[in-house]
């Protein structure tokens, strides 16, 4: 399973520490979905990786209701092996993720920041990339994601087989700039990129 990411062995000892880690703080913290844990490896790791493919060179990367670390922290150290770390800024609202974010980055030695805060009252962080994870629904998305972009920056978000309905909602207020990519672990989901935001 680990052939699926052609990583160094100290990369691929971040992200199965990080694996262990989630496992542990699982038990008694709902990170992620109990029913995911067994095949965390495809379900988180790899596919958070695949939106570090799509920019792997960003200045500042902030992920936004980071949860359990998918993808901000895969990113942030898939970052560091490509030697273009930059920054990656994770924001997370609950306390008690935002504490298993905290451990994570102290005991792998990751190069990232949790601000413990809601996206919409966070600093803005004139990012070049955003990111969010299973965080809302793609109209009221895009307004947080507008908060944190720079101008000229894009958006990574991943999105379920429902995706073509929230692009038609999201519509109606915003316009912007789309490319679809195929999720490389579902063949039901996607990833948006998204640029050129403004309220329509």
């Amino acid at each position: 399973m680990n052939a699926a990411l052609d990583v160094s062995r100290e990369t691929r000892g971040r992200l199965e520490g990080l694996l262990a880690l989630l496992e542990r703080w699982n038990r008694t913290i709902n990170l992620v979905a109990p029913s995911t844990v067994s095949d965390a490896w495809s379900r988180h790791v790899v596919d958070s990786a695949q939106l570090h493919t799509l920019a792997p060179k960003a200045d500042l990367w902030v992920d936004l209701g980071s949860g359990a670390g998918f993808p901000g922290l895969v990113v942030a150290i898939l970052a560091m092996e490509a030697g273009t770390p930059g920054r990656t800024i994770l924001i997370e609202s609950d306390l008690r993720k935002a504490a298993f974010l905290q451990t994570a980055c102290r005991e792998l030695e990751i190069p990232a920041k949790v601000i413990a805060a809601r996206a919409e009252t966070a600093e803005p962080q004139g990012a070049d990339i955003v990111s969010a994870r299973a965080l809302a629904p793609l109209d009221r998305l895009l307004g947080l994601v507008q908060r944190h972009l720079a101008p000229g920056g894009r958006a990574f978000l991943p999105k379920g087989a429902t995706y073509r309905k929230e692009l038609d909602s999201a519509q109606r207020a915003w316009a912007f700039t789309r490319v679809v990519h195929p999720s490389r672990t579902d063949p039901e989901a996607v990833i948006l990129e998204v640029g050129g935001l403004r309220r329509a």
